[in-house]
């Protein structure tokens, strides 16, 4: 006889007969590590090109002076911004492996303790005894899996999980240079149009707000969360950094006397 013969049928009469009892089922949210580079990054990016022009126009520099600062610190920042998340992530892996021999070591080991802590934890999620028993036999048997189960157990994900680090560096800098450019580009865009750096910093200000505002947009896609809020959140976060910026660059030149 057919080894999955005693399954498949009770797979296909389960299925048949599942119901859905809350309601239409929730949309999922975006997965991938990559998601959460890119949002954080763009999110830093333009806060911190905004909050840069902010200062550098609170101080009545020129339109040269924004372009060539902006564009340095863009690029500084973002290499600093990618390494350090290939450093982190990478850094994340080299635990995991070393937590892995740690974890295989005791199972190996120390394999009665190793089932009562599984044990023990099962029942804290409401299995009963006999039921946590079964469980934990079971994973006894297979020690790849018993090792699989302690480490999802102990919140660490295994070395061969997740996105690469140098992949993820590399997003995370891509996506700080994309959406830090756009507060930035408003000097480029109306080059053409005025020669007045008020009207260049408001345009940077309209620029910065629709990427908040389309970032704060996938934000709540990706977590599924409510876009009005999303949006809102993220445009208040960059507002107040542009404005805390600004009001700095305005005391240190006006009140202060720092002048060329």
């Amino acid at each position: 006889m057919d080894g999955n013969s005693t399954t498949a049928p009770f797979l296909r009469d389960a299925a048949a007969t599942e119901t859905n009892r809350g309601g239409e089922r929730p949309s999922e949210p975006w997965k991938g590590e990559l998601v959460k580079s890119i949002v954080y990054a763009g999110l830093d990016a333009i806060i911190t090109s905004f909050s840069l022009i902010s200062s550098i126009s609170a101080g009545r520099l020129s339109s040269v002076d924004v372009l060539v600062l902006g564009f340095a610190n863009l690029v500084a920042d973002g290499i600093s911004m990618g390494f350090g998340d290939y450093v982190s992530s990478n850094t994340e892996r080299d635990v995991a492996v070393k937590e892995r021999r740690v974890t295989e070591w005791e199972v190996t080991n120390r394999r009665r303790s190793q089932e009562q802590a599984l044990l023990e934890r099962y029942q804290d999620l409401g299995m009963n005894i006999d039921d946590a028993t079964t469980v934990v036999n079971i994973f006894a048997k297979y020690e790849a899996i018993m090792v699989d189960e302690q480490m999802v157990q102990n919140g660490i994900l295994s070395p061969e999980d997740g996105e690469k680090p140098w992949k993820k560096g590399l997003i995370t800098f891509g996506a700080f240079i994309v959406f830090g450019s756009a507060p930035i580009l408003a000097f480029i865009i109306l080059i053409p149009f005025t020669h007045n750096d008020t009207h260049k910093f408001i345009g940077a200000c309209i620029l910065s707000a629709l990427s908040l505002a389309a970032l704060g947009a996938a934000k709540a896609k990706i977590a599924g969360q409510n876009y009005a809020l999303s949006i809102s959140g993220t445009l208040f976060n960059g507002a107040l950094a542009g404005f805390a910026a600004y009001v700095i660059g305005w005391v240190l030149r006006d009140v202060a006397g720092l002048e060329d």
